[in-house]
């Protein structure tokens, strides 16, 4: 019985545990793939600090982790198009691929998703068996720095391409490392001006590195009168709102040009009160929720976008560690000394 190095979340409450676990068998129609690089994600940080809605969602004992590159090293005897030997990541949300979501292209909502390092055992371990559906191909191109990052890159394209960008003043509400990523696409597909509000100065240093035209801190006393001065009075055309903070996604409503558009990807922590007449409905706002990726065509758009322009991306990842010292990692995302924290799984 093979056994491989995990983070582990392996009871209720606040942590992780590096230990040992038996390496999973592929099913008939899985891949079994070594992990070369994991990435640490908000939701595994909500994970690691136990909060309300991990409480809620997550079922100890789980591997967490759904970002990853690695390489198949078995497949199951379904399993037809892959070889062993193949350097690839995977899309962490598992579809039915029956329901009729599914069926017209929309499996990112699909009523049945299973996540990866939510749902079932995912990439924080020396090995992880992903169905064969699931499972991307990287081109040679990309490093596995970047490759194992098409799931929250993947997360900004889909938000920033689901509206019309070109030539608009964008603002961006929140510079996590989403945030941060949507920045780049939207000045590669032509945004005029992108505005960012964030809190945190190491934060609003890395906006201006991946090229925002403006960056604020959410607590300045003039702040709305910033932004209504970058766009000549009118307010934004577009918000992208990445935090889910509640203030942050009311003042972006309440900015937002007549027949603006925004799109959310934040999550707020509770029910969000907004005057809908006022800032929504005679404005003639368009709002559009974001989850996940469109499966695969946002794919297609983050590799088109990663051979072309990756390398713009390297200020936000901020920290790569040996696998074993995930905790760390956690620690210096909660006191937000770090952005993307890539692990080193296996070299």
């Amino acid at each position: 019985m093979a056994i491989m190095r995990v983070a582990k979340k392996q009871t209720n409450g606040r942590g992780i545990d590096f230990t040992t676990d038996v390496v999973p068998e592929p099913a008939p129609d899985e891949v079994l793939i070594r992990v070369n690089v994991a990435g640490i994600c908000g939701t595994d940080l909500h994970i690691y600090k136990w909060d309300s809605w991990a409480e809620n969602r997550i079922l100890p004992p789980l591997i967490i982790g759904h970002e990853f590159i690695g390489t198949i090293c078995d497949i199951g005897s379904g399993v037809k198009h892959l070889h062993v030997g193949q350097r690839v990541s995977a899309e962490g949300h598992i579809t039915c691929g029956h329901c009729r979501y599914c069926r017209n292209g929309q499996g990112h909502i699909c009523r049945e998703v299973e996540i990866i390092g939510i749902d079932r055992d995912g990439c924080f371990a020396d090995y992880v068996c992903v169905p064969v559906h699931n499972v991307w191909a990287v081109h040679p191109d990309i490093s596995d720095f970047y490759g194992a990052l098409f799931d929250p890159i993947g997360n900004a394209m889909h938000t920033v391409m689901s509206q019309q960008i070109c030539m608009k003043n964008v603002l961006i509400t929140g510079a996590g490392s989403i945030g941060l990523f949507s920045i780049p696409i939207a000045k590669e597909n032509g945004a005029e001006k992108v505005i960012v509000i964030e809190p945190n100065p190491f934060k609003r240093e890395i906006a201006l590195k991946v090229g925002a035209d403006h960056v604020l801190d959410s607590g300045d006393a003039d702040v709305r009168d910033k932004i209504l001065e970058y766009t000549d009075g009118l307010g934004p055309d577009v918000l992208l709102e990445m935090s889910g903070n509640t203030q942050a996604l009311k003042l972006g409503l309440e900015l937002l040009s007549n027949g603006g558009s925004a799109s959310l990807l934040g999550i707020p922590p509770r029910e969000v009160s907004i005057n809908l007449a006022e800032h929504v409905i005679f404005k003639g706002l368009t709002i559009r929720g974001i989850t996940g990726r469109r499966m695969f065509e946002t794919w297609y758009q983050c590799e088109s976008f990663l051979l072309k322009n990756g390398k713009v991306f390297e200020p936000i990842i901020t920290h790569v560690l040996d696998f074993e010292d995930v905790e760390k990692g956690f620690l210096e995302m909660e006191a937000s000394r770090a952005i993307k924290v890539l692990l080193k799984v296996s070299e």
